[in-house]
């Protein structure tokens, strides 16, 4: 090639190079008319008026045991240590166990709470007290018998990874109305999660819709304080040459994930001052400390999260999750539940009451549960212990308990059989659930989309129905 093909080469790539950046910034410019709003987190209007506002799902990772909590199954005492005919297990999904595993009947003793006489466990005195404030679902099924894609189903609508999580899609769909902490926020608490941060990916949606991880003490978000030497105008000099830098890319580009990281850069130095301040609770009274029982070691560290929730929603953080480990009981249940239900119940009655009384549970969605259930056969892990039997997965019939933002209160929805093996009476799908949340929030599941690899996806996916019986 001789140096006059050469200079006319890079002239046909420069003029393509231009009419393609040309093309993308005319793009960008019809999508800034389309959308003026310069912050991509800004409130969107929902597809029809919402009941819920923001929503806190109270994740109980691990599966609590429904007929020890919610559930009452007195005919599992005749069948006690014994094993089921064949004809009555053929069909059940189990992790561990063999069908011929033995009965476990429960020790935990039900009364009827509140003017609706709604039957709940001697394990739960605090959250007894919300009877009237709770719609209790007996009825709940998943398609996953194992916890990490359990968990995925639960909160990505699918069994693999790389799907957005179901806070990815509610601020996607709603924006958030804080300006200075982001739209969907984790909190956690007990030894760790089986899906870890994928209950709050973003999955193939923009960046700026990830969940971001709080922390109850320290610096709430890793890194969030200045390097020391580091001041604040020097900090707001180098963000403006950044932001100046990555809007030139994105004029160029029209890629949205640089949007988002612009977005991202302006998010964090505002949380600098907002973080450090939501995290401090010298502010709060101590009858409200004690209300969630972080002065208790047992509750302190849920109770502060639960205390944290309140405040975020306070704040317009859009969508909460607090994920608490440790219900995984295979074995040593009766020693394990008590102790969940120790660390657990009081704050999350005190979470109730306090969002009651400021008048934030009308506009509040509360959701309690886990990915699945318990069987009523017992695992036996460790024959050398006493007091040590189980119970093993249970996707068939399990319970959760919804309130506030649009929830119909003081109601059971559903019935498991005498032994709590199937679903009886109005079963409820984990998309279905994940409908009937979105709907309580304004969005059609079915219109919300996001085209990826040239088809449409929803947290649904393909199925789900919104559950009628659950809203006011």
């Amino acid at each position: 090639m001789n140096q006059r093909q050469l200079l006319e080469t890079h002239l046909r790539r420069d003029f393509l190079r231009g009419s393609l950046a040309g093309i993308g910034s005319l793009a960008l410019s019809e999508l800034m008319q389309a959308a003026p709003v310069a912050d991509p987190l800004a409130p969107k209007p929902p597809h029809y008026k919402a009941k819920a506002k923001n929503v806190i799902f109270l994740f109980q990772e691990g599966a609590p045991s429904q007929m020890d909590l919610f559930d009452q199954k007195p005919e599992l005492a005749k069948w006690h240590g014994q094993s089921l005919p064949p004809s009555m297990t053929k069909d059940m999904k189990l992790a561990f166990i063999k069908p011929t595993a033995r009965i476990l009947a429960s020790p935990r003793k039900f009364a009827p709470y509140g003017q609706c006489g709604m039957e709940l466990s001697d394990l739960l005195p605090y959250t007894s007290k919300h009877a009237d404030d709770i719609c209790l679902i007996r009825s709940m099924h998943s398609e996953a018998f194992n916890h990490h894609p359990g968990q995925l189903l639960l909160f990505s609508g699918h069994m693999t990874g790389g799907r957005p999580s179901m806070g990815a899609w509610a601020t996607y769909g709603l924006g958030s109305e804080s300006k200075n902490l982001p739209a969907f926020v984790a909190l956690q608490s007990g030894p760790g999660s089986s899906a870890g941060s994928e209950l709050w990916t973003n999955g193939f949606l923009p960046s700026l819709y990830q969940g971001t991880t709080l922390r109850s003490s320290g610096d709430p978000i890793l890194y969030l304080s200045n390097p020391q030497g580091l001041s604040a105008d020097s900090q707001r000099a180098r963000l403006d040459a950044l932001k100046d830098l990555n809007t030139e890319h994105l004029e160029r580009t029209g890629d949205a994930e640089i949007a988002s990281r612009i977005h991202s850069y302006e998010l964090a130095y505002r949380m600098q001052s907002a973080g450090p301040e939501l995290v401090d609770l010298s502010k709060e009274s101590p009858e409200t400390i004690e209300m969630y029982g972080i002065n208790d070691k047992d509750s302190r560290q849920y109770g502060t999260n639960m205390l944290l929730a309140r405040r975020l929603i306070e704040r317009g953080v859009r969508f909460v999750l607090s994920a608490h480990s440790g219900w995984d009981h295979h074995s040593a249940i009766n020693a394990g539940l008590p102790k969940m239900c120790k660390q657990t119940d009081k704050p999350t009655a005190a979470l109730l009451k306090d969002l009651k009384q400021r008048g934030l549970l009308d506009e509040t969605l509360v959701v309690w549960g886990g990915e699945f259930g318990r069987t009523p056969m017992s695992e036996i892990r460790r024959p050398d212990e006493a007091d040590n039997a189980g119970r093993d997965h249970h996707p068939n019939g399990y319970s959760i308990w919804m309130a506030g933002g649009g929830v119909k209160p003081g109601q059971v929805i559903g019935k498991t059989d005498d032994l709590g093996l199937n679903i009886v009476e109005d079963a409820i799908d984990v998309h279905d659930l994940q409908a009937t949340i979105l709907h309580l929030c304004g969005l059609d599941h079915l219109r919300l989309t996001y085209r990826h690899m040239g088809r449409d996806f929803r947290l649904t996916d393909v199925h789900g129905q919104v559950v009628k019986k659950i809203c006011a």
